[in-house]
Formats: C-alpha cells, structure tokens, sequence
C-alpha cells in the first residue's frame, strides 16, 4: 500500500493512521474538507494532521467511518458528547443514528423465580422479561411423572411395573413457566413421584432444593446475576431475582437512512 493512500490524525493527541478513502466517506462532511485543504482550522504539523478535538470520542467516529454502523460499549454514557463531535465533523448521517440513543443503551433481561416447598412436594414458578428465556428454560427442562402399570402376569409376587412420563413445565404465559417435583398421593392411594431434568445435566431430580439449586447454576451460566432474594411471610415463598445486561446490537446506517431518491428528466418535465 502507498503511502499517499493513508493519513495520520492527530486528534487531542492520540494518534490515528487510516485510508484516504475511509476518511472522505461522505463527500459534505467537514472531514473531506480537512483532507482538500479545504477547512483552515485543521494544520499539518510533522506530516499530521492536528485536531484539536476528544481522541477517545474520535474513536468510535472512526469506527463508524469504517464499518457505517455505530456499535458503543455497554457502559457507554457520553452520547451527547458523541453527538456533538459528530455534529462539528458535519457526519449528519451519525448524528441520525445517536438520535436513537434509546436503542444503543443496554437493556437489562430480567428473570424472578418463586419456590415453594411443602410437606414432601416442591413448586417452581419462573418469570421472564425476555420470552427468549423462558423458551430456553422450557427447552431444557423435563419433568418426569411416575405411571404405575398392572403386572403382564396375574400373580401378586410381580410388583406393578414403575414408567417414567416426560412432559414440559407448564406455559401460563409467555413470559413464565410452571412445573413440580416431589412426592404425593394419587387418586388410587398409590404414592407418585414427579422428577425434574435440566438440561445439559441428565440427573431426575425429586428433591426440591437440589432442583432449585441446578435451576440457579442454569441461569448463573446463562449469564445471569443474582440481584437479590426475599420471602413472601404469608405463604413463606422464596423469591429469586436474577439480571443480565444484554448487549446492544450495531445500527446500521443503511437501516436507519431514508435513501435518496433521484428524480428522472421525465418527472421533472410533468412536475413543470
């Protein structure tokens, strides 16, 4: 590569090497007049150009400069100041994007889980402000019920012969999910046990606080944190709640931007 194709911005002191070409991205911005020779309040010192302006906000300016789309860390805060240095390089089209400061700042996903245990049985109620997560829990866990089938044989030394059921958690909502474990008593005076699975472990569990347990592992692997947990006094139910911070995605100029319609000597003539 030529040495006549890059530049080196000095900007605020940091210093930032790049292409011609990715610097004139858009012909009406004041950058490709700094390039022409055009804007006198950019010097040449020692082969660089000087800008007296943020460096490290000039960092994701250039970003953009090279992928047209605007992607800030998650603990990103300064979008004012961002906007204004996009306003005094005239990148009208960043300026739009900044617009949208409510889809480029991280959203917290939220989950809440409610235990309850009695006597021998445990019961789970999951809730999600994101329905992707709770389609993941319920993709990954299996509760088994106990079906008791009749002896092939008619002779009382055979015991009934035990099956395991596999059914998903309950769906109330999209936004929950509902399921069991433990033991209780059947119509017929026999005693079921309900097991709980969760996936990518293969144990069927019957305990509630070893199922309780494996459902907080599940999400603390999912990214989850544990924010804080309490008891409802009435009916002693435990509650769990969890936070993930999710990233937000890249926007795109070309999503963003209306693009510009060109008018042909054929309408231009009707409109006369």
């Amino acid at each position: 590569m030529s040495s006549q194709e890059l530049v080196t911005l000095n900007v605020g002191g940091k210093i930032f090497t790049t292409r011609f070409s990715t610097i004139k991205q858009f012909p009406a911005s004041r950058l490709t007049r700094m390039l022409d020779g055009r804007d006198q309040e950019f010097k040449m010192v020692g082969g660089q150009i000087f800008v007296d302006r943020d460096g490290v906000l000039f960092s994701f300016i250039l970003d953009f400069l090279r992928t047209h789309q605007l992607l800030l860390p998650t603990d990103f805060s300064d979008y004012l100041r961002l906007q204004r240095e996009a306003l005094f390089y005239e990148l009208d089209p960043l300026v739009d994007l900044l617009n949208q400061e409510h889809l480029l700042q991280p959203r917290p996903a939220l989950v809440e889980v409610h235990f309850l245990s009695r006597n021998t049985q445990a019961f789970f109620r999951v809730f999600g402000s994101c329905s992707k997560t709770i389609e993941m829990l319920t993709g990954r866990i299996t509760v088994f019920i106990e079906q008791h089938s009749a002896p092939t044989w008619s002779s009382n030394s055979f015991p009934h012969q035990v099956n395991l059921l596999p059914l998903p958690p309950q769906r109330p909502s999209y936004h929950d999910l509902v399921f069991q474990c433990g033991s209780d008593s059947t119509t017929d005076n026999q005693t079921g046990v309900r097991y709980v699975s969760i996936k990518p472990d293969n144990r069927k569990l019957a305990n509630g606080t070893n199922v309780l347990g494996l459902l907080i592992d599940t999400l603390l692997m999912e990214g989850f944190h544990l924010v804080s947990t309490r008891t409802v006094s009435e009916d002693k139910i435990e509650c769990y709640s969890f936070e993930r911070i999710k990233r937000p995605e890249a926007l795109s100029m070309n999503k963003t931007l209306k693009p510009e319609t060109t008018i042909t000597p054929e309408q231009s003539q009707k409109k006369k």
